[in-house]
């Protein structure tokens, strides 16, 4: 893993990127326990997180054609300009004490529209900084950053909003924005595959429609995660606050299970670096079964010294299934469709999450929040459990291996 660290335009991009999310995992569990402090609704914190995801779904196809049109790295740049001011503006708005939840969701929709630019661009930067070998490494070394967010950025969210304050939780994230533009500013990638010919912009989605289409493993995991997320993350994100007091007594259990599930994905993509699996797409399916019955436990309001080593555990499966599913895609999906394929799969991933968003606050004023936690939890297990359906997915086998076989043959 550490050999992607050899090359400098990797670092720079690392580091910037580690800074950055940091503070994306923060916003996350700051909503929660913010708007939850705020107004004491759940159905609020449902419309502000749909806010920030909506529009990442509905424009990051968009964002896939423009970055396999663009340099990659201008894209990223300008989108981590425009959530710096966005969160910097958010920052004030809370000190000042002039914020209402509508200024919430504009600031919202315009920082997941740029986000929508940022994500397929990173996914088609990577592999341009490092060499073909060490495209595993280089995808381990920003999963373990993202696993390391996702452990220290709860606990960090819910120190600065329960102990300091809202405003100091979005201005941190509005400085990891700008620590990333300095940094991404001065990364020089690499020329990786032919260059394309460019056609239309519809035909460039279409294009990368096909080749998500044409590889079943690809289109089935999306459709899995779209559904798990729906069912399962998307009350955990809107309940889990409000539940973290009405079961456990404590708003602070909703970020400390955040950070225990932190410590286990850190932990999962350490190993999946290291880890080459002889068919890792199946090993990473199976990881990712526990975390939805986790978060249905979490409802259910174990002991806290059963709930979070489970918590870690789930997360170990999500920390190589990342690892294991990217170096996956980045190995086998031709340079020049690279980040349209990564944009449908957060689009195809994302697509529920919204409506999730929206739905759980009223559907458990209805049922209870705990009965829907419990219900998501079970059906997001039987959703990742189908992802082992097509063959390819429990067949394909890690990238030597099928070389290997080849020259054999």
């Amino acid at each position: 893993m550490l050999s992607a660290l050899r090359s400098r335009d990797f670092r720079l991009l690392w580091l910037g990127q580690s800074a950055s999310v940091i503070g994306d995992a923060l916003v996350v569990i700051a909503i929660g326990l913010y708007v939850t402090r705020l107004t004491g609704n759940p159905s609020d914190v449902g419309v502000v997180l749909a806010s920030y995801a909506l529009p990442l779904v509905v424009f990051v196809l968009v964002g896939g054609v423009v970055a396999d049109r663009l340099p990659r790295q201008l894209v990223m740049l300008v989108s981590d300009v425009v959530r710096a001011v966005l969160h910097g503006t958010l920052a004030i708005l809370i000190a000042t004490g002039h914020l209402r939840i509508w200024h919430m969701v504009v600031i919202g929709l315009l920082y997941g529209t740029a986000e929508a630019f940022f994500r397929p661009a990173y996914g088609g930067l990577v592999p341009q900084t490092v060499p073909e070998e060490d495209i595993q490494g280089a995808q381990a070394l920003g999963g373990v950053s993202a696993e390391l967010a996702s452990f220290a950025s709860p606990a960090l969210a819910t120190a600065l909003v329960l102990g300091v304050g809202g405003a100091v939780a979005f201005g941190v994230d509005a400085a990891t924005f700008v620590f990333s533009a300095v940094l991404l500013s001065q990364v020089r990638t690499r020329q990786r595959g032919e260059v394309a010919v460019r056609g239309t912009v519809l035909g460039e989605l279409r294009e990368g429609w096909t080749a998500v289409r044409e590889r079943s493993w690809v289109w089935c995991t999306i459709l899995v995660a779209s559904i798990a997320l729906l069912v399962a993350l998307a009350p955990f994100f809107v309940l889990g606050a409000a539940l973290g007091k009405q079961v456990y007594g404590s708003e602070a259990v909703f970020g400390i299970t955040n950070a225990a599930w932190g410590v286990g994905t850190v932990t999962g993509a350490v190993l999946g670096s290291r880890w080459k699996p002889r068919h890792p797409l199946r090993a990473a399916i199976l990881g990712t079964m526990a975390w939805p019955a986790v978060l249905a436990l979490y409802a259910s309001g174990p002991p806290l010294f059963v709930l979070y080593p489970c918590m870690a555990a789930a997360g170990f499966g999500i920390g190589v299934f990342a690892v294991w599913w990217e170096t996956a895609v980045a190995q086998r999906v031709p340079p020049h469709l690279l980040s349209r394929v990564t944009a449908w799969d957060w689009m195809g991933s994302l697509a529920l999450l919204p409506a999730g968003y929206l739905l759980a606050g009223p559907i458990a004023h209805h049922l209870g929040s705990v009965h829907v936690m419990v219900g998501g939890g079970i059906l997001g297990t039987v959703a990742c459990a189908f992802g082992l359906l097509p063959h390819s997915t429990r067949t394909l086998t890690r990238l030597d291996e099928t070389a290997r076989a080849a020259v054999s043959a």
